[in-house]
This record gives C-alpha cells, sequence and structure tokens, in this order.
C-alpha cells in the first residue's frame, strides 16, 4: 500500500495510559526525538494525583502530550492530532481533546470487560459511540498481543515483555509522523549498556516491530511529514524547566563567584531541582535533603550568612511551612532565592496539576512588613534566565526572593538555546570594600546602606573586622537590638523602598502589537505561550486593536507599567487563579479598569479560551 505523505506545519501527539504503561518515557522519547531531527516543541507531561491510583481507572491516567512543528510551537496544543490510549480508561480521559479527523489508536486486548467495566463503562457498549468520536481515524489493533509475539523468542520475561507494550506504540507514531528511530536506538544503547544490555535488543525489535505494523495495515490515511524548524545558529538541547531553574542557579553562583548551596525538602513538582543540583558537586555546589520544609530553608539562611548563593526549592505547602524563616531573612538581609513551584491547592490540593495560586502568599504570606521581590519564569527554558535574574537580585540587594514557577512550566519542555556565559552579567556581591570598616571607631554597622539603593554590605561569617550580630530581633543600624519606635519605622520603610528600587534594575514592560489600542492581553508567568498564541490567532483573524503584555517581575513590577496599562482602553487580565494578579493591580494601578479571565482547573489554558474571552470583552 502506498501512503499518503503530506506536509504539516506542526502536530499534537498525546499519549495515554496507566501510570506503568510508559506514557511520560514514550513521551519523552518522542520529544526528545523531534528535537533531536530539528522540529520546535513544547510538551506536557500530565500525571495522576494519586500515588497509587487504582490500576484501570480514569484517575490513575498518566498522559503526555508533545506539540512538534516546523515553526516556532509556544504552547503544547490544545487539541491532539494523535490520541494513543493504552486502555478504556485513558480513552476515557483522554478523547475530548482528539480533533475532528484526528486519529486514535487502542489496544484492543486491553478493551476486555473488566477494563471497560472499570472505565465505567457497561461491557455491551461502544467507547467510541459512548464518547463521540466514532467519526474519528480508528486503529484498534491488538497491541499486547502483537508485542508478545514480536518478543517470544527474546528470552525476557512475561512481566518484562508487557512493559514493551510502549515501544511497540512508539514505533506506530514514529512511522505516522515520519520520525528518525536512529535517536532511540542511541537512548536504548546508553540507558541499558551498563545494568542490563539484555533488554537493548528486545526494545529495539518491539520498536522496529510497531513501526513495521503501522506501514503494512490499511487503517492509516496518511503519513505526515514535520520540517525542521529554522532557528538561528547555535547549539540546542531538549530542556525541562526544573532542569533549566537548576542550571540557571549554577550559572549565577559561577558568574557571583560563590559556591552554591540548596537546603530543600522533596515536594511535587519542585523535587527534580534537588535532584538536578545533586549532580553537579563537581561545580561546587553543595546540596542537603533536610527533614522537613523548615529545616531546609533555615539550612540555606544559614549557608547565605556564611557566604555561599543559597537557595531552597518547594511548592506551595512547602511555601507555608517556610513562611517564619523568610521572614527570617527579610529581617536579616541576607540573599536567598526561594523557588516554589506551584501546583494546585489549597493543602495537598492535587498536587501533580499545575495553578498560578501561591501569588497572594508570596506577596504576603508573612508576619509583618515584610516585602519580597517576586519574579516569575513564562516558559521552560526561561527558567534559567528567571533563575539567574533572581539570584542576581537577592545577592546584589541582600534580599531574599521568590522565584513563582509553575508545575505545568517545571515538568515541560521545549528546546533551548545554550547560551554563551560571557553573554551574561557579573553579578557583584556587595562585600566589605576595606579591611577595615570605614567608620568612626572602626566598628562596622552591619545595616548601614548604600545611599541610591538602600543596599547592606555583605559581610559572611568570620569576615575579619567586620564581626557582627544579625537575627529575628529589630536592630538598629549599628547591629543592636532595638525596640525603640522610630527606628522600626526607620528600618521598616528603608527595607520596603529597598525591594521598590528593585525596579530600576529589571526590564521593561514590552508590548506585543501596537503600543495602544482597544484592548491589552495581560498575564504572567506559564501562561505566555498560551497568551502569545492567542494573539497571533488574533491578528491573523484580522482583529485590529489587541496586544499582549506579559509580566516576569511581579514584585517590583515594572517602571514603567502605568505608561503601557493606560495606553489601552480595556484591560484583560488572564491567570490561573480566581484573580490574584488583577487584584494586586487594582491595589497599586487602581486608576485603571480591568477585565478577567480566570481558571482554576488544575491544567493550562487553551488558545481557543483566551481568543473567545478576548473577543467576548472587545
Amino acid at each position: 500500500m502506498e501512503f499518503k505523505v503530506t506536509d504539516v506545519k506542526d502536530v499534537v501527539i498525546r499519549f495515554a495510559g496507566d501510570s506503568g504503561d510508559g506514557m511520560q518515557l514514550t513521551g519523552t522519547l518522542f520529544a526528545d526525538m523531534s528535537a533531536f531531527y530539528g522540529n520546535s516543541l513544547s510538551t506536557f507531561p500530565d500525571y495522576p494525583a494519586e500515588i497509587r491510583a487504582p490500576k484501570g481507572t480514569v484517575s490513575g491516567v498518566s498522559g503526555f502530550q508533545v506539540h512538534i512543528g516546523s515553526q516556532d510551537v509556544n504552547t503544547p496544543g490544545d487539541m491532539c492530532d494523535l490520541l494513543v490510549a493504552m486502555n478504556p480508561a485513558a480513552l476515557k480521559a483522554n478523547a475530548k481533546w482528539v480533533k475532528a479527523g484526528g486519529m486514535v489508536i487502542v489496544d484492543e486486548d486491553a478493551f476486555d470487560d473488566r477494563n471497560m467495566e472499570l472505565a465505567g463503562f457497561k461491557t455491551d457498549e461502544n467507547p467510541f459511540e459512548v464518547l463521540h468520536i466514532e467519526d474519528r481515524v480508528l486503529i484498534v489493533s491488538p497491541i499486547t498481543t502483537l508485542t508478545k509475539e514480536s518478543l517470544k523468542d527474546s528470552g525476557l520475561d512475561n512481566k518484562s515483555i508487557l512493559k514493551c507494550k510502549n515501544m511497540f506504540t512508539l514505533g506506530m507514531a514514529c512511522f505516522i509522523y515520519d520520525r528518525p528511530v536512529d535517536y532511540i536506538y542511541g537512548y536504548l544503547e546508553k540507558k541499558f549498556s551498563k545494568k542490563h544490555p539484555e533488554v537493548i535488543a528486545p526494545n529495539k525489535k518491539v520498536l522496529d516491530d510497531g513501526y513495521n505494523y503501522a506501514s503494512n495495515i490499511h487503517a492509516i490515511p496518511s503519513t505526515y511529514h514535520i520540517a525542521p524548524a529554522k532557528p538561528e545558529k547555535g547549539l540546542y538541547r531538549n530542556i525541562s524547566g526544573n532542569q533549566a531553574t537548576a542550571w540557571g542557579l549554577m550559572a549565577a553562583a559561577e558568574k557571583a563567584g560563590l559556591e552554591l548551596f540548596c537546603g530543600s525538602y522533596p515536594i511535587t513538582p519542585a523535587t527534580a531541582i534537588l535532584e538536578e543540583l545533586a549532580i553537579h558537586k563537581y561545580l561546587g555546589v553543595k546540596t542537603m535533603q533536610a527533614e522537613d520544609e523548615i529545616a531546609g530553608i533555615c539550612t540555606a539562611i544559614g549557608a547565605a550568612y556564611a557566604g555561599d548563593l543559597a537557595v531552597t526549592t518547594t511548592s506551595g505547602p512547602g511555601l507555608s511551612l517556610k513562611s517564619e524563616a523568610l521572614g527570617l531573612a527579610v529581617m536579616t538581609e541576607l540573599p536567598l532565592v526561594v523557588v516554589d513551584v506551584q501546583r494546585a491547592g489549597p493543602s495537598t490540593g492535587i498536587p501533580t496539576k499545575t495553578e498560578q495560586t501561591d501569588l497572594f502568599q508570596a506577596m504576603y504570606g508573612r508576619n509583618g512588613e515584610c516585602p519580597v521581590p517576586i519574579v516569575a519564569p513564562h516558559s521552560p527554558s526561561n527558567c534559567f534566565d528567571a533563575a539567574f535574574a533572581a539570584a542576581k537580585v537577592a545577592v546584589e540587594h541582600m534580599t531574599p526572593v521568590i522565584m513563582l514557577s509553575e508545575g505545568f512550566l517545571g515538568n515541560g519542555c521545549e528546546p533551548w538555546k545554550i547560551p554563551q556565559m560571557k553573554d551574561y552579567p557579573t553579578i557583584t556581591p556587595p562585600f566589605p570594600k576595606t579591611e577595615v570598616p570605614e567608620t568612626e571607631g572602626g566598628k562596622f554597622h552591619p545595616f548601614d546602606r548604600d545611599p541610591e539603593t538602600l543596599v547592606r554590605t555583605w559581610a559572611p561569617a568570620g569576615t575579619k573586622n567586620y564581626e557582627h550580630r544579625v537575627g529575628g530581633l529589630e536592630k538598629n543600624h549599628y547591629g543592636s537590638i532595638s525596640s525603640d519606635p522610630v527606628n522600626h519605622q526607620t528600618m521598616v520603610d528603608e527595607r520596603r523602598k529597598k525591594v521598590d528600587l528593585i525596579s530600576n534594575f529589571i526590564p521593561e514592560l514590552k508590548v506585543n502589537g501596537e503600543d495602544s489600542g482597544e484592548l491589552l492581553i495581560v498575564g504572567w508567568g506559564g501562561t505566555f505561550g498560551h497568551l502569545l498564541s492567542a494573539f497571533d490567532t488574533l491578528k491573523e483573524e484580522g482583529v485590529k486593536g489587541v496586544s499582549l503584555a506579559h509580566f516576569d517581575w511581579i514584585n517590583p513590577l515594572p517602571s514603567n507599567t502605568a505608561k503601557v496599562l493606560g495606553a489601552f482602553r480595556k484591560i484583560l487580565v488572564c491567570e490561573l487563579n480566581s484573580g490574584q494578579f488583577v487584584n494586586l493591580l487594582r491595589a497599586k494601578l487602581p486608576q485603571f479598569q480591568y477585565l478577567q479571565c480566570n481558571k482554576v482547573e488544575g491544567q493550562p489554558f487553551l488558545v481557543s479560551e483566551i481568543v473567545n474571552a478576548v473577543k467576548k470583552n472587545l
């Protein structure tokens, strides 16, 4: 049979199955292979929230969506061109995301009476009709049986053979989308050559058999070719947001001439940052897995006092526990980076789902007047720059900084042009400039400040002639404990003004589109790709008067914020919460009228949701 090969600019594939079906690995390999081929891409791993959700149930479905293209790809995509569903539950959970005319691959062997009942179907029902996708291209294949047949002479036991089903489906997807499988061969050889070389050949065989099976059946109407993208020249790699965060922190430590210390407690979805940092001891990185969240941040504060670039990583519940110690870092004015990879809450919430619901906690979640700068990365690769910027501000302005990442960013991946360190600015710690303090009597006054930035001198513990005290009790400029009302007012004002002055050192707010018009789309953090795609869609449809402004810095706001917002008649603030950033804008810039587009479902925006919200409010 001759297949029609269709050139397309982009496709979206979603792999879904039980947690043990290897869908995360399958999706990651497909994404990495596409990145190696030269495609632009964006991924969205979608994990079940329960650690051991019942097998075969909708709550236990694990998914991985990847959007690949020959042009810039900004989101993992709204709807998928291909859904690979390994059982009825995976089909039920994801059928709504299949485009009209899209393809669905299912494992026929998994659609037995028990799995149908576990997924909530009646055994005599046609699941495709129940889900209203009977008009899609349905590829119902006995994948389990074919995998067993492929590996019957491999020497693997039955359990190990069944684990290879994902490779069979990956082979099918590679054929449908004209993907070279050489990258996967290399991955298998690198991954298993030392400890389990016996599984390399079987996995290669079942991958090839899946590819050949797809080429031999008549159910696939067309194959698709997605040409490599044409990015600017440079060396690229596929990177996740959590990995980029770790690397950005290491780059900052190098530029500051400091050792990096991370004291953290494992928590979904931030743990991978600690794990990545722990790999790089050869770069002078020190990591400590503390016994709890409070210990994690307290060890980091101690490291900052000793002169390290100090970091602690967490998610929403952990940020709550760190709040008192974060106040200590504000009071002592020590540099500290707190990375919060936000997840759905409150309390334990839905640990594997994404939201932007920690903004108020980051702004106000401490006792007393306790201002903290906040930066929010806007894409997985941008986590590198955001982490670098957070560390630079923390060190040069002697303050803790919160980096508000998100589960969607931390787990998601995209191609990243590896930067040259020479292109990044030097970070200059405010260490003592003289061997002896230039004060009357040669005594160090730890809270004397630079008159322009209000930044105090950083004298790490043990610096000769700079012995001093810091702590949670209010002190005067000399470092002596003081409960004097006037002094307290002075110190409160100076700590606040120091944060406000950081607006002079961060980039101005940029506008995509015209500088003035009818409606300005506003967002922050990880919504950027979806908002940019919505803006591009509206522009292609000929909608006039719409522009986009996206905030990376939340506190302080960029210095030109009022000027940008004031040039538009309507301001539509889009965020994955009930309206936290829009209310912050209302408090700081009440002269403008704000509209809202909010979503709190534990899922990213769909581009169509933003487009519809804009059209509704024009």
